[in-house]
C-alpha cells in the first residue's frame, strides 16, 4: 500500500509539472504577442453576437472533508487523508456577447474524476485506500470579463456556478462489504483567468479555472467509512484548452 502511495505522489507532482510547462508556453506566447503593432487576425472576430467552440480540460481534484463528533469516539481511526488525483474533460462552448468587455458562456461537458481517501489506523488495521471514479455532466454557465485587445491577445477573467449530475461511474467502491455512498449530483462555484489568442482562422484560449463545491455530497454517515464524516465537498483545478 505505501508503494501505491508514493507511485500517486510522483503522478501528483508530475501534474505539476505539466502545468508549470503549459503556462510557461502561455507567457510566452502573450509575450510575443503583446504589441500593438503587429497585424490583427481575425480582426471582426469579437463583433460575433454568438460564437461557438470546443474545450479539452486537464483537472486535478480532491476532497475536502469535515469531520464528525463521532470520530473522536472511534479510537481505532487515526485519520482519513484526501489525495489530489487527475483526471480530464471533453465539452462545447456557446459565447453571447452582452456587451465590448462581457459575455455570457455555457460551456456544457462530461468530466471524468478519480478521488482517493486514505483511511490510516492505529490499532494495526492495514491503511484503506478509497477509490470514488465518477463520470459527470456539468453545465457550466459563466459570465466572462474581458480587457481591451492588444495586438492578438488579450486577458480575461471568468467565473460563475457549475450544476453537475453523475452520468456513470463508481462512486460506491467497496471494501468488501463496506461502501462509500455519495450522492449524484454537485453545484460548485467556479473563478479563473485566462487569454484570447487570435490567429486567423480561429481563436485559442488557455483558461485556469478554480472550482469550488457547495454541497455536501457524503450520503450516509452510518457505515464504516461513512461515520468519521459529516462533510465531504470537491476541489478542482482545471487548465482548459479552448479553440473556437
Amino acid at each position: 500500500m505505501q508503494v501505491t502511495h508514493i507511485r500517486y505522489k510522483f503522478y501528483i507532482h508530475g501534474f505539476k509539472i505539466i502545468f508549470t510547462l503549459l503556462l510557461a508556453l502561455i507567457a510566452v506566447s502573450g509575450y510575443s504577442q503583446k504589441t500593438r503593432w503587429v497585424k490583427r487576425n481575425n480582426p471582426n472576430y469579437d463583433e460575433k453576437k454568438l460564437s461557438y467552440g470546443f474545450m479539452i480540460g486537464l483537472h486535478t481534484s480532491t476532497y475536502q472533508i469535515k469531520y464528525s463528533d463521532k470520530f473522536l469516539d472511534l479510537n481505532a481511526l487515526h485519520s482519513v487523508t484526501p489525495d489530489w488525483s487527475g483526471g480530464f474533460s471533453l465539452g462545447f462552448i456557446v459565447n453571447y456577447k452582452l456587451a465590448d468587455f462581457f459575455d455570457l458562456r455555457l460551456t456544457p461537458k462530461v468530466g471524468f474524476y478519480e478521488n482517493r481517501l486514505q483511511y490510516r489506523y492505529v490499532d494495526g488495521t492495514p491503511m484503506k485506500q478509497v477509490l470514488i471514479e465518477t463520470t459527470m455532466v456539468e453545465f457550466p454557465l459563466l459570465l466572462k470579463y474581458k480587457s481591451e485587445r492588444r495586438g492578438n491577445i488579450r486577458m480575461y477573467m471568468i467565473g460563475g456556478v457549475n450544476p453537475a449530475i453523475e452520468a456513470s461511474g463508481r462512486k460506491n467502491i467497496e471494501e468488501g462489504d463496506e461502501t462509500l455512498e455519495l450522492i449524484d449530483s454537485n453545484i460548485s462555484l467556479e473563478a479563473g483567468f485566462g487569454f484570447d489568442l487570435y490567429y486567423p482562422l480561429f481563436k485559442f484560449s488557455p483558461e485556469l479555472r478554480f472550482s469550488r463545491g457547495i454541497v455536501n455530497i457524503l450520503d450516509n454517515t452510518t457505515n464504516t467509512l461513512g461515520e468519521p464524516l459529516q462533510r465531504v465537498n470537491t476541489n478542482t483545478i482545471t487548465l482548459y484548452l479552448l479553440f473556437q
